[in-house]
């Protein structure tokens, strides 16, 4: 399951990525918000975050004005890898090489057409593991430390 979450700055984009999972049959969840009045984005990357950190959900989208504050709220919670992307390539290295478990955009620099392409992108690309799950080992040892620190 994907679940899915914006601020007013990502609304719009938002209801275009979820159309565009319901199409491609993928099980997905609407975490808000409902529309396009000024709202916090921590409180929905918390939602989408926790839930992900939790294994509630296997994946997750952010969308806010820029990406930036989704991504940096989502990456707060244990376990989670919230990956900013522009482009196609950053999408596919997000995935490919972080395994990033969430995707974050931003509503107001993406085309609604760039924004549905980067979400398939990550969607099709497969972590490669190797010499990348070292690094992920490594960014998971860093989280439990400072956690018990």
């Amino acid at each position: 399951m994907i679940v899915v979450g914006s601020d007013h700055g990502g609304y719009e984009l938002k209801m275009a990525v979820l159309e565009l999972l319901r199409k491609r049959a993928v099980e997905c969840v609407d975490f808000g918000t409902d529309g396009s009045n000024s709202v916090d984005y921590p409180d929905f990357a918390a939602k989408v975050a926790a839930a992900v950190s939790s294994g509630d959900a296997q994946l997750g989208i952010l969308i806010c004005g820029t990406g930036i504050g989704m991504s940096i709220s989502a990456n707060k919670f244990s376990g989670v890898r919230a990956a900013l992307v522009h482009d196609e390539f950053t999408a596919q290295m997000a995935r490919e090489h972080n395994n990033a478990n969430i995707l974050a955009m931003g509503g107001r620099i993406l085309t609604i057409e760039q924004g549905k392409k980067l979400v398939e992108v990550w969607l099709d690309a497969e972590f490669e593991g190797g010499r990348h799950q070292n690094r992920l080992d490594k960014i998971t040892a860093i989280e439990q430390q400072v956690i018990k620190g």
